[in-house]
């Protein structure tokens, strides 16, 4: 009888010490729970974040320095000229043939950019481009040019004249107003392009005027 009591009072301690480990191992858990759910809100609304700017900003010193670029081809033209002339005498005709090259530059200098070229209006940078004109006045290849024909005696106004000639031709047949209208949609394309690798979102090149 006393040996069914001992074991009934040791099965009585044995329970609840396994009901009192259970409830701790529970309390345990639940705690452990509750600090991650707070651990992770706490991260969420106090995250670091780490963002490069990749943005520049349109300073005067910035303005200055593309500037400096000077003159921007945007249109290549080459070309060439027969030219010839004749001269008539009492012991028959004296003629002068010649065949001119040249290379037609159409661009812009950025030193004749007017005051306010290049600002910033809200989210758009605007640049307002100087005009289209030809770079090199002096695109006739003298070394190349060659006589295709020469008979007879010239003198050097009789060359220059011939000259002269071929430099009006050579305008006429490249800076047309076709031309220019695609060396100003190619200067466009490409300062756009320019502005934006520097980092800048929205970008309007224009002209301020229209070429001559």
């Amino acid at each position: 009888m006393e040996s069914n009591k001992r074991r009934s009072f040791l099965r009585f301690i044995i329970n609840k010490l396994s009901l009192k480990g259970a409830l701790m191992l529970g309390s345990v858990l639940l705690l452990l729970v509750v600090v991650s759910l707070i651990l992770r809100w706490i991260g969420k609304s106090n995250s670091l974040y780490i963002e490069e700017n990749k943005r520049i900003d349109l300073t005067p010193t910035l303005i200055k320095s593309i500037e400096e670029i000077g003159e921007w081809e945007f249109l290549q033209l080459t070309d060439e000229e027969l030219v010839d002339t004749i001269k008539h005498g009492f012991f028959g005709d004296s003629r002068l043939v010649r065949i001119y090259y040249g290379t037609l530059r159409l661009g812009f200098n950025l030193h004749e950019a007017g005051p306010g070229w290049l600002k910033q209006d809200k989210d758009t940078l605007r640049l307002m481009l100087p005009p289209i004109r030809l770079l090199d006045k002096d695109f006739i290849d003298e070394a190349r040019t060659k006589a295709f024909y020469e008979s007879g005696s010239w003198t050097e106004a009789d060359r220059q004249a011939l000259y002269d000639r071929a430099y009006k031709l050579m305008m006429q047949r490249c800076v047309t107003t076709a031309n220019i209208q695609t060396a100003r949609r190619n200067a466009c394309l490409q300062m756009e392009s320019m502005m934006r690798s520097m980092g800048f979102g929205a970008v309007k090149a224009t002209f301020a005027q229209p070429e001559r």
